[in-house]
């Protein structure tokens, strides 16, 4: 069965870095997307990042646009979080979907994703 588990979450000073990893497996990155997601209590759930090599895209939201970057390995991928500001802080999702001909290799709607990890908290202090 597929399974995603995020890792790296914490706490740590505005300005500082960290490095996040979701372990996956029952899948392989060569058909599927696979895409950092975060969520605040009462809002609703924001593309980060996504990776897919079906046809070689990758997304960044404006907002983490230059401090973020998304790569993979074998079985994992990263997000490597830089520059951290406050307004980040949030609980970080890693997301896969099959990638589907004819669509976009990189949804950038939680509603195009099929599966999902727990999360992992990422706190930004000031």
């Amino acid at each position: 069965e597929v399974q995603l588990v995020e890792s790296g979450g914490g706490l740590v000073q505005a300005g500082g870095s960290l490095r996040l990893s979701c372990a996956a497996s029952g899948f392989t990155f060569d058909d599927h997307a696979i895409a950092w997601f975060r969520q605040d209590p009462g809002k609703e759930r924001e593309g980060v990042s996504c990776s897919s090599r079906s046809d070689g895209s990758t997304y960044y939201a404006d907002s983490v646009k230059g401090r973020f970057i998304i790569s993979t390995d074998s079985d994992t991928v990263y997000l490597q979080m830089n520059s951290l500001r406050p307004e980040d802080t949030s609980v970080y999702f890693c997301a896969a979907t099959p990638s589907r001909f004819g669509g976009p290799g990189c949804p950038i709607r939680a509603s195009g994703y099929d599966y999902w990890g727990r999360g992992t908290q990422v706190t930004v202090s000031s």
